[in-house]
């Protein structure tokens, strides 16, 4: 595929999977809807790396590196996310979550003394700021149940326990551990981690065999989880992190415009404005790296 096409499916995925979770919600627990993606993706990409002869062999310690980053990337950030979208549609959450690579800078001067300069931290506020203003306008309209109120506090809980998994991910690239072998046994420790979190709040593992809930678990494992991910890999291999990181940028829009046409969500005047202050701040960031 061409890199144009590269970016599209990325964009494409990406701007989507926040509506296919809401498709999860319902019956079925999110810690279980959690559990039954990421164990599924993980099969998938341990087939995968069978098939290409992937060394599959670690150390005790570098598993549980790839467990504290399985626990974080891929299950308490996504519960959050579950857990948001069951109070505000899933376009705000989307927006919302468009502040990790923010977040993530400063988490990489923390932990890796990566400079920032004047300009990445202006790009960051105004990353924030954008934010801020999309989700105005749902906070002026809350009534007694704040349901809005609750779905940002998930939000942003999603978005720090993300950004610590990105964190740890990092780290772990840096000493040299595979991609894809990592991810096939962090998504399994993902998963196992959700499955203690389920029995611990004593969560039932439910499962909704409807084409709505089946297809959309397929469709988060299998796209959102893998394919857009090895999209994103080739992209960045090829043009580098600068270019591929518009992708960040765009994928909050595509999640606002599906929202609206499946979630009855109504862009305001605010919501452009938060839309086109936060992508002004990536923007600034991302032409400066």
């Amino acid at each position: 595929m061409g890199n144009v096409r590269l970016f599209i499916a990325c964009v494409a995925i990406w701007g989507s999977t926040w509506l296919a979770i809401k498709f999860q919600l319902g019956r079925v627990a999110a810690e279980a809807s959690v559990l039954y993606r990421f164990l599924l993706a993980s099969i998938l990409l341990f087939g995968y790396s069978l098939a290409r002869s992937l060394p599959l062999r670690f150390t005790a310690a570098q598993h549980a590196w790839i467990a504290l980053q399985g626990a974080f990337m891929f299950c308490v950030s996504y519960i959050f996310v579950y857990y948001a979208e069951e109070h505000v549609v899933s376009g705000l959450v989307a927006v919302g979550y468009s502040a990790s690579p923010l977040l993530g800078m400063f988490g990489m001067r923390l932990a890796f003394g990566t400079p920032i300069t004047r300009t990445v931290a202006l790009g960051s506020l105004l990353g924030l700021a954008g934010i801020a203003i999309v989700f105005w306008p749902q906070f002026a309209r809350l009534q007694g149940g704040g349901d809005t109120a609750t779905g940002a506090f998930y939000t942003v809980l999603a978005v720090v326990t993300s950004t610590i998994g990105s964190l740890v991910a990092q780290r772990n690239y840096q000493r040299q551990m595979p991609l894809w072998q990592t991810m096939a046994y962090g998504m399994l420790y993902g998963a196992a981690f959700s499955l203690a979190v389920a029995l611990a709040l004593g969560k039932p593992l439910e499962f909704e065999a409807t084409p709505a809930y089946v297809g959309s678990l397929f469709y988060l494992a299998i796209l959102g989880s893998i394919i857009a991910f090895a999209a994103y890999l080739t992209l960045l291999k090829r043009v580098g992190t600068a270019i591929s990181g518009y992708i960040g940028v765009m994928v909050p829009i595509v999640a606002l415009l599906v929202s609206a046409a499946f979630e009855h969500f109504t862009f305001s005047a605010l919501t452009w404005v938060g839309v086109a202050v936060s992508v002004a701040g990536n923007v600034i960031i991302l032409r400066r790296r």
